[in-house]
């Protein structure tokens, strides 16, 4: 392996040396990716395929002493950083050019309560991961419309899901996160502690560190719903949308719809 050229968080580009990076791969239970690497080009696609990034450093963290390491290796080093959740943003955020990624995709803990209903999940999870563990006792939180979206992304930036019209939104059901925020430090957030960084990371975005860890407020949802689609011509779309706006201002919390325009292909 050679030296390498990252770029910093002012956009200016450095060289790290060999040893620096060594340095890097050997705090880490996981792996450390560079380009060329067996698993590098898979492990920065994201859902958006327009998206075609190429970081510097992948961390592939599995603990939270992985973040840790990496959020204080990049502090030291001034790197330019991304967080990756679940990679389903579509601007592609969670990753970043010639800088290092902290990938959460490995850290997959659910662990379900059903006495509290509450649930505890790693930063890596899916919603459809988490709904398949919460369903097991017949719980559900609000989570996204898509069972492949990231909990993390979607939770901090808000989070409106097909149970929201009951329950609220994603950020309105988290109790607690585990947190390293930019300067190394693991911080527990509740209503309690910490609570101007609970306020903060509920809904405000993921710039206030890396969230390791979320727990949700769970409620009796299922194992059974009714769910659909109904399409309409364009051409109906002024009388469909006026009739939507009169139907869901009378529609009960329970039911939860979305409306929206869009083009098709056969």
């Amino acid at each position: 392996m050679t030296d390498l050229r990252v770029t910093t968080t002012g956009g200016t580009d450095i060289v790290l040396d060999e040893t620096t990076i060594q340095g890097l791969q050997s705090s880490l239970r996981g792996s450390l990716l560079r380009s060329g690497d067996a698993g590098y080009d898979e492990a920065r696609k994201v859902w958006n395929a327009n998206v075609d990034k190429r970081p510097a450093l992948i961390a592939r963290c599995i603990s939270v002493s992985d973040v840790i390491n990496a959020v204080n290796f990049a502090l030291a080093n001034s790197l330019l950083v991304s967080v990756r959740g679940g990679g389903h943003n579509i601007p592609g955020n969670c990753i970043c050019n010639g800088g290092l990624v902290i990938d959460l995709s490995r850290m997959k803990g659910i662990r379900v309560d059903p006495a509290r209903r509450t649930v505890q999940a790693e930063g890596g999870v899916k919603w459809g991961e988490l709904d398949h563990e919460t369903q097991a006792f017949g719980l559900a939180t609000p989570g996204g419309t898509d069972a492949d979206t990231g909990i993390a992304g979607l939770t901090l930036g808000g989070g409106i899901g097909w149970l929201s019209g009951k329950y609220g939104l994603a950020c309105d059901n988290l109790i607690a996160a585990d947190i390293v925020t930019a300067d190394g430090q693991f911080r527990h957030v509740s209503a309690s502690e910490h609570p101007d960084l609970y306020w903060g990371i509920r809904g405000g975005g993921g710039n206030f560190g890396v969230v390791t860890s979320f727990e949700y407020e769970l409620h009796p949802v299922g194992p059974m719903v009714l769910a659909g689609v109904i399409f309409y011509p364009f051409a109906k779309a002024k009388e469909y949308l006026r009739f939507y706006s009169d139907f869901s201002k009378q529609s009960p919390d329970e039911l939860n719809t979305i409306g929206g325009l869009g083009t098709s292909h056969d």
